[in-house]
């Protein structure tokens, strides 16, 4: 076993190492230039569609399409906000967080070319649900299927790892440390919580992520102002901190400033998981009257995921100077809460971690379930696969599977490749979309203001 756990670390090495990374932030930088900077143009327009309740009801999808955002969400704001960040500052230093910021910046383009592609491609099941993802689109828009199994195959046992063991895992050693609670105690917790959401289906899911979600993230988002605000004086130095060691790497130890880069990127991506694959699953299931409207509003998640959340982390531990003391990075991150806010800061970061965690496996059994679905359409066998997907996480919280989630790791990153290749190939179908939707909005607004609509943007 210890050489099979030998032999997985190696290839998750060579997996997650600078070529997928270049080819994830390239992919990101190439749609950043087709589409003319759509991420940063349209960013006011995106933020208004997240909060408005005038979106067509009666267009074809399962849940709204704030729901659908928040589901999303829920998969990728989990343990990497926490640890992940704590680990790259550890690691790489604070010019990582400069990094993490760039590699957010263009993923926000790659996350807006997935969802466009989701919806366009989208088709609906024997239940008379959305399904959607980049298994449909590599079939349908770019006529490979056996990437759409590739792809598939590597999400629905991806999801066990990622989206399941390593959350439930990180919630029950939280729970442990903190309130001294035996594992199997969180872990039946936790199936009980799982059964009761996952079981019900995307509907379920959905309306318990958009309830849950906003919540958890602006209790954390909180903590973190607080800080940030109460110690200003703070915040010039480290921000200078950031910048400088960004393009340096002196203030990591041996100055490598590649580490620095490799590390931020590394931590941003796996924390937005833009490229990834997985968010535009939960895209497709939107009730929305055109692809690039959801696109829009899905392109938000890296916003509110990687340049705000994972910011508030950053920001803080480097504030706290306790990065370079040689801290647990499992720990890290409480201890720069502690800094500032005494004994309140572990715990109000172990109750982050805990909820980050829950939401990361509701957005993950779905995505798991559709790669599934696609793999296996019938819909009995989608069931069984939420019910062991729910037994598993008890596996996940009380026992120490280390060749399970190293070989997660390893699919995750696969999944990647045959997603990138799909949004290069059918980049000209996201321009396409993209302009059509453009179009779309300035006839929205001539509506509004009373002017006569052009014909041509019909």
């Amino acid at each position: 076993m210890e050489q099979v756990q030998a032999i997985l670390g190696k290839m998750s090495d060579i997996i997650w190492g600078p070529p997928l990374l270049i080819l994830l932030v390239g992919t990101g930088i190439f749609l950043t230039f087709r589409l003319t900077f759509i991420q940063i143009r349209l960013l006011p327009y995106s933020l208004k569609q997240v909060f408005s309740r005038n979106h067509d009801k009666k267009a074809d999808g399962d849940i709204s399409q704030f729901q659908a955002l928040m589901t999303a969400m829920a998969a990728t704001v989990g343990v990497g906000n926490i640890v992940g960040v704590a680990s790259a500052v550890a690691t790489g230093g604070p010019g990582a967080i400069f990094w993490m910021w760039v590699a957010g910046l263009f993923g926000m383009a790659t996350k807006y070319g997935e969802a466009i592609l989701a919806v366009k491609y989208r088709v609906k099941d024997a239940n008379g649900q959305m399904a959607g993802g980049p298994m449909y689109y590599l079939e349908h828009g770019l006529k490979q299927k056996w990437l759409g199994v590739l792809f598939a195959i590597f999400g629905a046992f991806a999801a066990f790892g990622i989206g399941n063991g390593t959350q439930s895992k990180a919630i029950a050693d939280a729970m442990n440390s903190s309130f001294n609670v035996p594992f199997w105690v969180t872990g039946i917790a936790l199936v009980i919580f799982g059964a009761l959401v996952i079981l019900g289906g995307i509907k379920s899911i959905g309306r318990v992520t958009a309830f849950f979600v906003p919540i958890m993230a602006l209790f954390y988002f909180i903590a973190g102002a607080i800080i940030i605000i109460l110690n200003f004086d703070l915040v010039p130095a480290a921000f200078g901190l950031i910048f400088s060691d960004a393009f340096s790497g002196q203030a990591l130890a041996g100055g490598a400033i590649g580490t620095v880069i490799r590390f931020g990127v590394a931590r941003g991506l796996f924390s937005n998981e833009a490229g990834l694959g997985s968010a535009p699953i939960a895209a497709a299931a939107a009730k929305t009257d055109m692809p690039g409207r959801q696109a829009l509003i899905s392109m938000t998640q890296v916003l509110f995921d990687t340049l705000i959340i994972c910011s508030i982390t950053g920001v803080t531990i480097v504030m706290s100077g306790q990065w370079n003391k040689g801290i647990d990075k499992g720990a890290l991150t409480g201890e720069a809460f502690g800094t500032f806010l005494g004994g309140a800061g572990p715990i109000i970061v172990t109750i982050g971690l805990i909820f980050f965690a829950s939401s990361t496996i509701l957005g993950w059994s779905y995505y798991g379930e559709k790669c599934f679905q696609y793999l296996f359409p019938n819909p009995k066998a989608v069931f069984g696969y939420r019910v062991i997907f729910v037994l598993f996480i008890f596996v996940g919280a009380t026992a120490s599977l280390d060749v399970v989630w190293t070989l997660a790791d390893v699919l995750n990153g696969l999944m990647a490749i045959p997603n990138l290749i799909g949004l290069l190939g059918l980049s000209g179908v996201i321009v396409m979309e993209s302009k059509r939707f453009q179009a779309k909005i300035q006839e929205e607004k001539r509506l509004k203001t009373g002017l006569p609509v052009d014909s041509k943007s019909k």
